[in-house]
């Protein structure tokens, strides 16, 4: 069956996280209830900011997509990969990988973006607090999320198109639990020299990118808090340093997978749980534990 990109391989098998039986069942329990608590704890963020009339600032704006890209990012893989941990024949079809490989450079792209806002909400409400309503008006904030959701769909787009017209006729195991851009072209039958340098260039340095302006932004924030607040100075610290890590959960591993040529490290399946399991998991956590704002109104809002 010859396609139009010289194209054979119909399946994609993944190798997931282990070849044990035992490790996989206990891998699945941890994974249930990691995806269990991904989904009520974001769920539970949106309705209470939803329902809340005192939650309508920017920031709670925010955190409320923010929440919905975690929810919608942790189920591109999290519900196939407990299906094949507890399936013999782990298999995905062709067109389900690269369907896969989209939502998930959609998503992650979208939450890429979406925290370089926040941090641009953050700049703007400690240091010109004054002009902070006018500047970050509903119609600013709408127009902003819209930018994200644009900007991760150019480039996710990029990256399965790149991915899907390469010739895959040979070798179909996935060194992995879900289809990525690295492990799916290393199967390719052809030199992927300068896919890889146009992918690097894509994910790794939007990754980068991003990064350093969010580094530069909380920079210039935390000298501001420094040298002219006094009162509130503890809240606006509280405030970036759950902002700062959920940044570095995010950015570590995406610029350790991309930001590097495509080959095999040991630690990539690791590195992969952080990012699709442990950050949309930690979000919700770290945001209502920081923030007494929202752990009230989810006290009003159970009560």
């Amino acid at each position: 069956m010859e396609q139009r990109n010289h194209t054979v391989v119909t399946e994609f098998v993944l190798l997931g996280l282990s070849h044990s039986r035992q490790v996989q069942l206990v891998f699945f329990v941890l994974f249930l209830l990691s995806y269990v608590v991904i989904v009520l704890g974001n769920l539970l963020i949106i309705v209470t900011i939803k329902v809340d009339s005192c939650l309508t600032s920017a920031m709670y704006f925010f955190l409320c997509n923010l929440s919905f890209i975690d929810l919608c990012y942790a189920s591109v893989t999290s519900p196939r990969m407990l299906a094949d941990l507890l399936s013999q024949r782990k298999t995905i079809s062709f067109n389900g990988c690269m369907a896969q490989l989209f939502f998930l450079h959609f998503t992650g792209g979208a939450e890429m973006f979406l925290l370089t806002v926040m941090a641009y909400d953050r700049y703007v409400a400690i240091c010109k607090p004054l002009h902070y309503m006018s500047i970050m008006s509903r119609p600013t904030c709408c127009r902003l999320v819209a930018a994200c959701w644009v900007g991760a769909f150019v480039h996710s787009i990029v990256q399965t198109i790149l991915t899907i017209h390469l010739p895959f006729c040979g070798p179909n195991k996935i060194d992995n639990y879900f289809c990525d851009v690295p492990p799916v072209i290393r199967l390719a039958c052809t030199n992927i020299y300068v896919i890889e340098l146009l992918m690097v260039s894509n994910s790794g340095l939007i990754s980068l990118g991003c990064f350093l302006v969010l580094l530069v932004s909380y920079t210039v924030i935390l000298v501001t808090v420094r040298l002219r607040l006094r009162d509130g100075k503890w809240k606006a610290l509280s405030t970036c340093a759950s902002h700062i890590t959920v940044v570095t959960l995010f950015f570590g591993p995406c610029m350790f997978i991309y930001l590097r040529p495509f080959s095999n490290f040991s630690a990539d399946k690791s590195i992969a749980v952080i990012n699709t399991v442990l950050t949309p998991m930690v979000n919700p956590l770290i945001y209502t534990l920081r923030n007494k704002k929202v752990k009230d109104s989810m006290c009003r809002l159970w009560s």
